[in-house]
């Protein structure tokens, strides 16, 4: 059974405000956050929990909005953001059109993080200025096409969107392209930055090493995928000996998140690194 939670905590790390509602998946648990820094807030939550993020956002000192790619959970309160403050929301160019039309997901994401309302949107550039800071925006493709990071130069915090979430992936959507993530975890390695904060791992310590343990481990996951294949296994074969766990959002997905979308990205993607 799931159970939507409308708790909230609102948390600051140096000069980063954090908020952070949780969603339940049976004994799972997955945090959402959104971030406030320095007149800048970095993505608006799912809608489904709009009741626990609506005091934040009310309270929140920003005047611009960037979203870091266009996923429910990372714009389901834009509209109402939008309805009520008079400031501009950044998002890649390529999705600019889709966040300012209707745009329908599967019935269980609609029950997990709601049904995003249509906002508008600007294609934000190469870099955006905050009060007391340039940023560097990073094109980290993988998760999504349009999926970009927000580094702050001056005091070395980068904000990673669903780049990150985990240093071992277990499992990804279909619309997934795994070896492009794994280029956009060797692209982030190269800046130099201090703190990360994750979309659902809220601030994680120590992020640079993170980014290169995950980033190994998908390189280490890759060899291990390609050299089963070229002994002939199949996909699925690949996919039950490396995965074997099971866990619960494959089912409810109807297999739109499995560890299958892993597998068969690396035996399709062979060569393209």
């Amino acid at each position: 059974m799931v159970k939507l939670e409308q708790s909230m905590d609102i948390l600051k790390h140096n000069d980063v405000h954090l908020a952070n509602s949780t969603i339940g998946l049976g004994r799972t648990k997955m945090n959402v956050f959104s971030f406030a820094v320095d007149g800048v807030l970095i993505d608006t939550g799912a809608k489904s929990l709009f009741t626990s993020f609506r005091p934040f956002f009310e309270q929140a000192d920003f005047e611009q909005v960037m979203i870091t790619h266009f996923h429910e959970d990372h714009t389901g309160c834009a509209a109402w953001i939008q309805s009520q403050r008079d400031v501009p929301f950044y998002i890649h160019k390529d999705s600019v059109v889709r966040c300012s039309e209707e745009f329908v997901y599967p019935k269980y994401r609609q029950f997990l993080w709601g049904q995003c309302e249509p906002f508008q949107a600007e294609a934000i550039g190469e870099t955006f200025q905050s009060r007391n800071a340039t940023w560097d925006v990073i094109a980290t493709p993988g998760h999504t096409q349009d999926h970009l990071a927000f580094l702050n130069r001056e005091t070395g915090a980068l904000f990673t969107g669903d780049l990150f979430i985990h240093p071992k992936t277990k499992i990804i959507l279909a619309e997934e392209n795994i070896v492009d993530t794994l280029n956009s975890l060797r692209k982030i390695e190269t800046y130099d930055f201090n703190d990360m904060y994750c979309c659902h791992a809220g601030y994680v310590q120590n992020g640079h090493k993170q980014v290169k343990e995950k980033m190994e481990y998908l390189e280490e996951l890759q060899g291990e995928v390609v050299d089963l294949h070229l002994t002939g296994m199949s996909v699925e074969e690949i996919t039950a000996q490396l995965f074997p766990k099971s866990y619960p959002i494959v089912e409810i997905s109807d297999g739109e998140w499995s560890a299958i979308h892993i597998v068969r990205g690396f035996v399709e993607g062979r060569g393209q690194n």
